[in-house]
């Protein structure tokens, strides 16, 4: 498992980009337009409440990622503004709302449906807020950019608030999906993730963070947010962050443990090998396959 070191100087071709963020009016998305204000980035956040600061590159949209509309208005806005989308921050997110051991009832005492506002912020409005990104990117008049991606610690491990870590699952999961057909139609986008761990939030407040041993401000993971878009070299990479250090752990660390359980390239090779059969052949398509 590799850890990063994060230098200034790592973020300085950023200077003139324009960046949509999501959730950027507090946590760690307010703390990454600061950082990238003060290096001579535009910003373009989106949020339900406009954040706590003015600048002459930023822009303010309000936005409810589970509102296709809302983020069609956000991403419309970013483009009349600058011309063009270098980057997205997608890390609009809420803490957990169901609780799956308790019985929630009607006046009529029958059993509701779980609450899903989880999966639809942190999840759904991820995954939409990604591909308009991609859709701008891939259309503009010099193609490319790249999207990072707000998973966290709990996208890896055991961690008992169930919707939000199943929804931060899934946010790890789109990216290991979405990467390889990037790479293999050879498109100039990138896509990352970040994983934080305690870190001092509007969801996580400082006197928690202490009473769990220590943590972090978010302006810590605000620099593996940057760096994930000023690196080219990064591409489907995780950054854990936790107490001020980081270490890259998707390719130092979990796709080795995938590939060593499965055996020879992976399931995604052998799916590759497949389709690329198949289409020599001129049989089936990528829409109708699936997998174990």
């Amino acid at each position: 498992m590799t850890e990063l070191t994060i230098n200034d100087a790592d973020f300085a071709s950023l200077a003139g980009q324009s960046v949509v963020v999501t959730g950027g009016s507090s946590g760690i998305g307010l703390a990454t337009t600061h950082l990238l204000l003060s290096i001579g980035a535009s910003v373009i956040n989106g949020d339900l409440a406009p954040p706590p600061l003015e600048h002459d590159n930023l822009a303010f949209v309000k936005t409810d990622v589970t509102h296709w509309a809302d983020l069609k208005a956000l991403f419309a806005r970013a483009k009349d503004l600058h011309g063009r989308i270098d980057h997205v921050f997608a890390n609009a997110g809420i803490s957990g709302r169901a609780d799956y051991l308790e019985d929630a009832l009607d006046a009529a005492g029958e059993l509701l449906e779980p609450a899903t506002q989880t999966f639809d912020v942190n999840l759904r409005g991820m995954v939409n807020t990604t591909y308009l990104g991609m859709h701008y990117m891939r259309h503009q008049r010099l193609p490319g950019g790249s999207v990072v991606l707000t998973a966290s610690a709990s996208s890896f491990q055991r961690f008992r608030v169930a919707d939000y870590t199943t929804a931060k699952h899934g946010v790890l999961g789109f990216m290991r999906g979405v990467v390889p057909n990037l790479v293999s139609r050879e498109l100039p986008i990138r896509v990352n993730a970040l994983a934080p761990g305690w870190t001092v939030t509007g969801m996580v407040p400082q006197a928690v963070v202490e009473a769990l041993g220590g943590g972090q401000g978010p302006e810590v993971v605000a620099r593996s947010a940057v760096l994930l878009m000023a690196d080219k070299g990064r591409q489907g990479q995780l950054v854990y962050s936790a107490q001020g250090r980081y270490w890259e752990v998707e390719e130092g660390r979990l796709l080795g443990v995938g590939r060593e359980i499965v055996g020879g390239g992976g399931d995604d090779e052998a799916l590759e090998r497949l389709m690329k059969t198949m289409a020599e052949a001129g049989v089936g398509g990528e829409g109708s396959l699936g997998g174990s």
